[in-house]
């Protein structure tokens, strides 16, 4: 027995030296103010999915290869898995459930008329790289097409209709 006990004293002899380093960063997505308390290097993928529950952002990789995680920055598609929130602050945030207007609409009627998902895992990535192409070239060649989704994986193979989608949009839009 030890003289602690003899005594009747419970002494707490760990030590906490953990460090709460999390701020409060102020994001601008899809149109609101949004303030989330998380580490400056925190992926935005994860302050959006789990701080904020906008889960139409996908995970997929981790390392910005397969699109899934793509969101607009200022109209520019980014890969949010490997984006430090703390680099965002003050631009503009756009995730899949945020993306409005004639150019969303349209990229999401045609990718509807013609079954593009299959599994839809990655659909969300495609959608938001397929809006900033047709935000920028509204009559996309296929070479246009390629080079824009270059990156966006699609593990069932829905390449053909992605494409045959984008046109249609760029159509629907003339």
């Amino acid at each position: 027995m030890s003289a602690r006990e003899l005594v009747g004293i419970a002494i707490d002899t760990t030590i906490d030296t953990t460090i709460d380093t999390s701020l409060d960063i102020t994001l601008d997505i899809n149109g609101r103010t949004e303030t989330v308390a998380v580490e400056p290097d925190t992926p935005l993928l994860w302050a959006v999915r789990q701080t904020l529950g906008l889960t139409g952002t996908k995970f997929g990789c981790g390392i910005a290869a397969c699109g899934a995680c793509t969101v607009h920055l200022d109209g520019v598609p980014t890969r949010s898995c490997v984006t430090p929130v703390s680099a965002v602050g003050g631009r503009k945030i756009t995730t899949i459930e945020g993306a409005t207007g004639a150019v969303a609409a349209a990229v999401q009627s045609a990718w509807t008329a013609l079954d593009v998902p299959q599994c839809g895992y990655c659909q969300s990535g495609q959608v938001m790289a397929a809006i900033a192409l047709l935000n920028a070239t509204r009559a996309p060649t296929d070479a246009d097409i390629d080079t824009a989704m270059q990156g966006n994986v699609c593990r069932c193979g829905t390449y053909p209709r992605i494409r045959a989608a984008i046109h249609a949009a760029a159509l629907a839009l003339e």
